[in-house]
């Protein structure tokens, strides 16, 4: 009884704030004066967060495809939105926001902040010199974080499978390829983490896939990780795999499958960087590609090093003796279609099933055509002679000579091949060019080096960026001059975003991830919500100052240094709620993002990350640091010129 009797006591009349009835042409003028005046900071806040996305736009190739819904997505979202704050918004709130009203001091949640944020904000403003220098030793201890960063196309996406590519000798058999093949599969099924394997050399019945009979795809499922051995991550089952599938002749490569059809579409590649060595003559391409690989050879991050062979292949010759065949009584065709049937097999007739047709061919059986010295006794029929070998009438020989002839842009291509793991991609690259360019000074005219893959797509995207971001700046600056008519006040509020990149570079560094373009995606997205919460801060100081001037008058001589903290503090603290607000939704969306897992993860998380650290840092220095810096410029306008200069909020 006790209890309740505190519990209503502690809710009785007389310590419940009192209740505000406002008459409705008041309530409406109110609501009026309100939207006027966040009307066109918000407006241009949603501009200026899609202005920002104008990078994205412009990305192309697979950094594009990926993003591009993602822009178009949040721009046709905003838009909307930017039409519906001037239009829909108030009207709601005029049929929403009724009947009797709390003074801001009523809500416990609002009187708890402003408790905790004036005596910091009021310290921040005693000690400005080390408030800002905070701030800015923070600001240049990101810049080496940041330029230490590792950097990469995108970040590696786990499709939950690897793909296993060793290339054999080019003169490999089909017998010996297909032994390998088994012998390879039942290896990777003994590890516990693989649960199928499926494996496939040569080519498949399409005209895109010319892979020859030394290239083998197997394609490996893994068990969910839940299952894998403990301590073990996917680097750890290659690296396992890797050790036990050693076998004399084969080159091992490692990737995933999707990633490896996208390279191969979009840079002609099949692993992560290629060196293309381009010229006139294969023997000497196929010479610097040698010369390459053992440059590279040991480079930290360089793995599945591998050179495309563009020699080895084994042909064999048939040459008609043409002196001989005079003799017996053939022509060259009697021979060759001896050659034909014996080996490439004759077309007898067509068959049909149904709606298809196949053909029906005969050629010699495996026993007669399995070596040379069989082929030279292949029977050749004359009319005078009977039967005679086929080695009579013709030489036989087996020729070295290129597998497979690649070409680009009319020219002849060789590539040195090799896969980026344990590393960041850039560094890799940069650390093996230099190596190639201590050991090619000079290539023969007519020959060149050309580096692929997804370095390839790395510089593009970059140089994008790049070109971009400057324009992307002033557009956001022009908005934010548009929406306080003042450049001095756009240039302010522009400072925000080199703070709001602190807690995103911080947060990137320290949960190791590389710089990609995944990551300058959520740099991007960090721009306007950063400067959104500044332009609401910067509206509220400035009714804070018409308020000031409305009272005191706009003059040294009514208005004091102690006035001017006042009311910045009155202008900051009043209005905190809305502006966590914004932050905290921003938090509470991406928050969750981090502790995803599955699929597609790998990619979210890089994008989120300096979003969730810039909102916190942004959010710190437009609360601390952003009223010192208005205060300080009032300061100096009521020095200099002997009043301050008030921007109009309602519009």
């Amino acid at each position: 009884m006790n209890f309740f009797k505190k519990l209503k006591a502690r809710f009785s009349k007389k310590d419940t704030p009192s209740y505000r009835k406002i008459p409705d042409d008041i309530r409406m003028s109110i609501i009026e004066r309100a939207c006027k005046q966040v009307s066109r900071g918000v407006f241009f806040s949603t501009i200026i967060i899609i202005a920002s996305f104008l990078p994205v736009f412009l990305l192309t190739g697979q950094e594009g495809k990926l993003f591009h819904p993602l822009a178009y997505t949040k721009t046709f979202i905003l838009a909307v939105d930017a039409l519906l704050v001037l239009t829909l918004a108030p009207v709601l709130i005029s049929f929403f926001m009724k009947g009797k009203f709390l003074p801001d001091n009523a809500n416990p949640v609002n009187r708890m902040l402003e408790r905790i944020y004036e005596p910091v904000i009021r310290a921040c403003i005693k000690r400005r010199w080390v408030t800002i220098g905070v701030n800015v030793i923070a600001l240049a201890i990101s810049i080496p974080l940041v330029m230490g960063l590792g950097r990469e196309f995108m970040p590696p996406l786990d499709e939950g499978s690897l793909l296993f590519m060793p290339v054999m000798m080019p003169d490999v058999s089909n017998s010996e390829a297909k032994r390998i093949l088994q012998v390879q599969d039942k290896i990777i099924k003994s590890v516990p983490e693989v649960t199928h394997v499926l494996g496939k050399a040569g080519r498949a019945s399409s005209a895109t896939d010319n892979s020859p009979i030394s290239m083998v795809e197997t394609i490996i499922m893994l068990k969910p990780r839940s299952e894998w051995r403990k301590g073990f991550t996917k680097d750890s089952i290659i690296n396992e795999l890797n050790a036990k599938l050693q076998i004399p002749g084969v080159t091992n490569g490692w990737t995933q499958p999707i990633i490896n059809r996208i390279n191969m579409l979009s840079t002609g590649i099949r692993t992560d960087v290629g060196v293309k060595v381009f010229g006139q003559n294969l023997d000497t391409i196929y010479a610097f590609a040698q010369q390459i690989k053992k440059a590279l050879e040991g480079t930290p991050g360089v793995k599945d090093l591998y050179v495309e062979p563009i020699t080895g292949g084994k042909y064999i010759d048939i040459v008609v003796k043409r002196d001989e065949i005079g003799r017996y009584g053939l022509s060259t065709d009697d021979v060759n279609t001896v050659v034909e049937a014996a080996l490439g097999g004759m077309r007898l007739t067509t068959t049909i099933e149904d709606r298809r047709r196949f053909s029906v061919n005969a050629r010699f059986a495996q026993d007669f055509r399995n070596n040379i010295e069989s082929l030279k006794r292949l029977q050749v029929q004359t009319m005078s002679f009977g039967p005679i070998p086929l080695e009579a009438v013709a030489d036989i020989q087996i020729h070295e000579g290129p597998p497979m002839i690649n070409s680009e842009n009319a020219m002849l291509r060789g590539t040195v091949l090799f896969n980026v793991r344990e590393r960041d991609l850039a560094s890799t690259v940069t650390e093996a060019q230099k190596k190639l360019d201590k050991m090619i000074n000079k290539m023969p005219k007519g020959y060149f080096l050309d580096w692929s893959g997804q370095y390839e797509n790395l510089i593009r995207g970059e140089r994008t960026l790049k070109m971009i971001l400057p324009i992307v700046l002033l557009i956001i600056f022009m908005c934010m001059y548009f929406a306080f008519n003042s450049a001095r006040e756009a240039f302010f509020s522009l400072i925000s975003i080199p703070f709001a990149l602190i807690g995103g570079a911080y947060f990137v560094y320290f949960w190791g991830v590389n710089l990609s373009v995944a990551v300058s995606v959520g740099f991007i997205a960090l721009f306007g919500l950063a400067v959104e919460t500044g332009i609401v801060m910067v509206i509220y100081l400035n009714d804070a100052m018409e308020q000031l001037v409305a009272k005191k008058g706009n003059s040294r001589e009514t208005i004091t240094k102690e006035d001017l903290r006042e009311y910045v503090i009155h202008g900051a603290a009043k209005r905190l709620r809305p502006k966590l607000m914004t932050v905290s939704v921003s938090l509470f969306g991406l928050v969750p993002i981090l502790w995803s897992t599955g699929v597609g993860s790998d990619v979210m998380i890089p994008i989120v990350l300096p979003m969730i650290g810039g909102v916190l840092t942004s959010s710190t220095h437009i609360l601390l640091v952003t009223p010192l810096i208005f205060l300080m410029q009032k300061e100096y306008e009521l020095r200099k010129h002997g009043k301050i200069d008030v921007l109009e909020t309602k519009h």
